[in-house]
């Protein structure tokens, strides 16, 4: 591929003084200063997008958050091609988004349209010579820790700093995790306002549609309180499926998630279509509440497999 650049550009538009930015816009005016000369020294990504360009608008955000994750090693400029029209035909762009990596003064590799965070990392780690951590993930795994260890306010904090970084709608682990620390600090009102503001798609996201189950559970007034009079009404009527009900909603209260499952379980199995087949539909937002992974939730779901199935 050869490029056809003018390296004279106006003294005025050099980069001397934005020189240490890890991220800029340029120009066909300021393309040898901003991507030519630093790639000598370090892998300079160049992202040409369009504002009119949906995919652009996908991939710009996830170039830009693995060039700060990088941490120097690679350097990333943007050109918007409705600008620099001239640069676009030099360089061959042919549609938008397209990412070229420049090093020593040379296109190296590249790719078109959107891609996944996943591939972006790929090719910026090829470039770099190594792995990019992200640093999101480390204060992800963290607060998730702390939250299973019932340390609720470090893991509001660490979910709390990670929407910072990327924005509630970028990162749906951290708010679905925010909605569990506000549940757990029993902050309901504050919980359901903020799940009142999300946007439709955001609450559909997994891990936060199954922190509004954990929402709802706690909003429906059962308390672990309860726990020792709904377990004497399964004593005195074994068969009841309301006390049973009762029973399994006092035990997701206190945490016994086991029994919880079992209350569930019992209700489907001699009495499925109870109230409308209440009994599997609260058993799922349990699932939900505690997560996919939960041990609980995975002992769950093969008990429920049994009983449906056998």
């Amino acid at each position: 591929m050869s490029i056809i650049l003018d390296a004279n550009a106006p003294d005025g538009a050099t980069s001397q003084n934005q020189g240490s930015d890890l991220i800029k816009d340029s120009s066909v005016e300021t393309f040898v200063q901003d991507v030519i000369e630093p790639s000598m020294e370090v892998p300079v990504v160049v992202d040409f997008w369009a504002p009119w360009c949906g995919p652009c608008k996908n991939l710009t955000p996830v170039i830009e958050k693995v060039t700060r994750e990088a941490g120097g090693r690679v350097k990333l400029v943007k050109v918007n091609i409705d600008e620099n029209q001239e640069l676009a035909m030099q360089l061959r762009i042919q549609s938008v988004p397209t990412v070229y990596a420049f090093k020593g003064g040379r296109p190296v590799d590249g790719f078109q349209g959107a891609q996944p965070e996943s591939e972006v990392r790929a090719f910026y780690e090829k470039l770099a010579g190594g792995p990019i951590e992200s640093p999101v993930e480390a204060l992800l795994e963290q607060a998730a820790e702390a939250l299973g260890n019932d340390d609720i306010q470090t893991a509001y904090g660490l979910y709390g700093a990670v929407l910072e970084r990327e924005g509630e709608n970028e990162n749906d682990q951290a708010t679905g995790g925010v909605i569990r620390c506000l549940v757990a600090m029993e902050e309901l009102e504050a919980a359901r306002q903020y799940v009142d503001d999300m946007s439709e798609t955001l609450r559909l996201k997994a891990a936060v549609s199954e922190a509004i189950s954990a929402l709802e559970l706690a909003e429906s007034g059962v308390s672990s309180d309860d726990l020792d009079a709904a377990r004497a009404k399964v004593e005195a009527n074994p068969d009841d499926p309301q006390a049973l009900f009762d029973y399994g909603m006092a035990c997701f209260a206190a945490n016994k998630r086991d029994e919880a499952v079992n209350a569930m379980i019992t209700i489907i199995r001699t009495n499925r279509e109870w109230n409308e087949d209440a009994g599997r539909t609260q058993l799922l937002k349990f699932f939900e509440a505690w997560g996919s992974m939960d041990p609980a939730s995975v002992a769950g779901r093969r008990a429920l497999s049994t009983v449906l199935f056998s």
